[in-house]
């Protein structure tokens, strides 16, 4: 028994343990146990953010660079405003842990009525909904805190998903009993042991296929960066030669200066064209880690993969024609196949390219215009956060200089998401800059996280796109809703109205502006905001035609 270790301080210790130097929530009575265990924490520092939902955006960002987050909030009012975050991050596969404090036991035997609930004596209510949204749940006592902790984050990591931890505010601060875990950091944490057997049938079938083929293609997911098989992966690339594209969930996954990258696939909007004709007419696509063809990440469905051509190595399974391997981890498999696959015959394809430069200084900003420049400011290094909505399709097109990070939600496309997050991933990496992009609909949502950002002093690059309307709704339907006018903002003056110093904030109305805030920002050793004025024209309608394709409202 350890008499001087609280159930709360072990929780914290033993996610401190896996690297994790941060705890984004917001503090509420029930969780203060939880609050207080990280104020005195000598490896844990608070980061108080504006709201739940900015928090659990903000944990997103900090764990896809990190490996994993700590959020934390208080019980019903702050667990569910964190929801929708939280969902987003089970969508992308990103172990968050979010550790909630209840109503002590005593009031929930006695069925007391307090505050935070629905005033009918009844604690389980919410625990189902919190839990639903992450991949595995516990509910922490003093006597189950060891082996439930080693449980949960096991199946976090294994699942690549969030974890729900309730601590009820009586064994919050009992001592625990037993024997405490010291843990290991990420990325040496146990993710699951593969069946040496079913490897090996895997890699064999994979070979039979690979041997055949006269025009193999390689798609790296997501998932090879959420498992820890980047090193793998590229072992396998650089043994075979394969070309490889990136969807635009995927990018960032390897870095796009590799000789053997033959730029974005997205359906008809693959940049260059090249790289979508390249994946279309492979004899064999193999698909390391589940490549997803949403919508918005193929083209609005424009382009769809061709079933028997692929070969799928999933997180842990293997699936080639109609067979399944299981029990088969994604880094397992692509080192055994690293070690023997053949080397392949590559087709000419052209490489990608920048965009070329448009405009003149003294003309008007135009998306044009700002997207080459952006490609051109960007730095090894960078870490680029990207926004749901209309730019994050001119973004995904962006071929990324070397050691360019990339990080956008194109699955769950919450609006809103970026400006935390960029909290999140400027705080996870602070030796690196991080630049974010997003429309001003989705930053009216958190763009109260600016404050945030000056209290903890980092130093991001925000340019916040401002055309007055919500753009990617205007494309997405007839124009002249008064639903997608915006409140007029000005964005620029914001950080200061915040209470953040020494920021570099400017408004963008030229060509010549924007090269001029550019190399301001890229010199400034603060934080930056740059309001770039986007013309409320550039947003029109996709063709009826396209919309249906993308939402089947109407029979053809």
């Amino acid at each position: 028994m350890s008499k001087n270790l609280t159930v709360v301080e072990y929780v914290i210790n033993r996610l401190a343990d896996l690297g994790i130097d941060r705890a984004f929530g917001v503090p509420g009575d029930y969780s203060f146990p939880i609050d207080d265990a990280i104020e005195f924490s000598s490896r844990m520092k608070w980061v108080v953010c504006a709201n739940e939902l900015n928090a659990s955006y903000a944990a997103d960002g900090y764990a896809r660079r990190r490996g994993a987050a700590l959020l934390t909030t208080t019980y019903a009012v702050g667990e569910l405003s964190a929801v929708n975050g939280v969902m987003g991050a089970k969508a992308h596969r990103v172990p968050i842990f979010h550790v909630v404090g209840a109503p002590s036991t005593r009031i929930q035997r006695a069925g007391m009525i307090t505050h935070h609930t629905l005033g009918d004596g009844v604690y389980g209510n919410f625990f189902d909904i919190s839990a639903a949204c992450c991949g595995v749940s516990a509910k922490i006592t003093p006597d189950n805190v060891i082996t439930e902790m080693e449980r949960v984050i096991h199946e976090a990591f294994r699942l690549s998903q969030p974890a729900y931890i309730q601590i009820p505010e009586d064994y919050a601060v009992m001592p625990v009993q037993g024997i405490p875990v010291k843990g290991k950091r990420l990325p040496h944490v146990f993710r699951g042991k593969s069946n040496p057997i079913e490897v090996k049938a895997a890699v064999r079938a994979i070979l039979a296929r690979l041997k055949k083929a006269k025009r193999p293609i390689a798609m790296p997911s997501f998932q090879v960066k959420r498992y820890h098989a980047q090193p793998q992966l590229l072992s396998l690339l650089k043994r075979t030669g394969l070309p490889f594209t990136l969807t635009s969930m995927d990018k960032g996954v390897v870095d796009e200066s590799h000789p053997n990258y033959l730029g974005l696939f997205a359906g008809k909007d693959s940049a260059p064209a090249s790289a979508g004709k390249a994946a279309l007419s492979a004899d064999l696509i193999l698909c390391v880690g589940e490549v997803l063809e949403e919508d918005f990440n193929v083209g609005s469905w424009s382009a769809l993969l061709d079933p028997a051509r692929k070969v799928i190595l999933g997180p842990d399974y293997v699936k080639v024609g109609d067979q399944y391997f299981t029990s088969c981890m994604l880094p397992d498999v692509l080192a055994t196949l690293a070690r023997s696959a053949p080397r392949v015959k590559r087709a000419k394809h052209p490489a990608p390219k920048f965009l070329p430069m448009v405009g003149q200084p003294h003309d008007p900003i135009s998306s044009a215009a700002l997207y080459p420049r952006l490609q051109r400011f960007l730095r090894e290094g960078d870490n680029l956060v990207v926004e749901g909505g209309s730019c994050m399709f001119p973004c995904a097109s962006l071929l990324l200089p070397k050691g360019v990070s990339y990080e956008g939600q194109i699955l769950w496309a919450s609006i809103g998401w970026a400006t935390p997050t960029t909290l999140g991933v400027a705080l996870a990496e602070p030796k690196r800059r991080t630049i974010m992009v997003s429309g001003d609909g989705a930053h009216q949502l958190t763009a109260n996280e600016i404050g945030v950002m000056g209290r903890y002093g980092i130093n991001p690059i925000l340019i916040v796109l401002n055309n007055g309307i919500y753009g990617v709704e205007d494309v997405l339907s007839e124009r002249g809703h008064v639903y997608d006018d915006l409140a007029g903002w000005n964005y620029h003056t914001l950080p200061a109205a915040m209470g953040c110093r020494d920021w570099f904030c400017t408004r963008i109305e030229t060509v010549g502006d924007l090269e001029s805030a550019l190399e301001e920002a890229r010199n400034h050793r603060g934080a930056c905001y740059l309001e770039v004025m986007i013309p409320e024209t550039e947003s029109q309608p996709l063709s009826k035609k396209t919309i249906n394709r993308i939402y089947k409202t109407y029979a053809k």
